[in-house]
């Protein structure tokens, strides 16, 4: 599989990439996806980084696929390669839909590349997040006021995105925290962030009184 990487075929742009996860997705070739995966080790920094890009993408598509590999993306979260870090963070929003427990279980490492990663891996990481407080109550308990904390001192800009984010694991016993939190961010937002804002508060008040 590495030879149909954008690298191998001399391309600068991500169009092989997205192919291969396309055909690996489509075939369900779970050697061909161990191959990927064990290309994130390369030496060649071109090949590993193709390689997680392909990774994430079939998360995308069928998570389960690469469901089994949460540990190998978590010792990547602290990587050196920036691509790497922020791609394995992508990379477990889709493993944590359907494997929450192994992402779970390794909840500190997410937590520490939530605190020092970048924007995108910070972005991801509130996915993640959400993710875990939605397959299980007992996650949620742990997981949620990271949220809650996060949303009242995140960057202004940050919370329309991160409160879409997150509306996914709002029910009729969170709702109210929720929105508290949300609602005294708003002074400090725009016009057209506060009006995303405020279409989120109305979706979660509806959902939480569906729950």
């Amino acid at each position: 599989m590495i030879d149909k990487l954008a690298f191998s075929l001399g391309h600068n742009d991500e169009i092989p990439n997205i192919e291969l996860a396309i055909l690996l997705c489509e075939t369900e070739d779970k050697k061909g996806i161990e191959e990927v995966v064990n290309g994130l080790n390369s030496k060649n920094k071109a090949i590993s980084n193709d390689c997680i890009k392909v990774l994430y993408e079939i998360g995308e598509r069928k998570p389960e696929l690469i469901s089994d590999y949460a540990e190998e993306f978590i010792g990547l979260l602290h990587s050196k390669n920036n691509r790497l870090a922020w791609g394995s963070m992508t990379a477990l929003v889709f493993v944590s839909k359907v494997n929450a427990k192994s992402v779970f279980e390794h909840l500190e490492d997410v937590k520490l590349a939530y605190k020092n990663g970048s924007v995108i891996t910070i972005d991801n990481s509130i996915s993640v997040f959400a993710n875990l407080c939605n397959a299980n109550k007992k996650y949620m308990e742990t997981v949620f006021p990271i949220i809650i904390e996060h949303l009242s001192k995140c960057r202004p800009k940050e919370i329309p995105q991160h409160s879409e984010r997150t509306m996914i694991c709002v029910n009729n016993e969170n709702c109210q925290e929720f929105i508290k939190v949300l609602s005294e961010r708003k002074s400090e937002l725009s016009s057209s962030q506060t009006t995303r804002v405020n279409k989120v508060i109305k979706m979660v008040t509806k959902s939480g009184n569906n729950k």
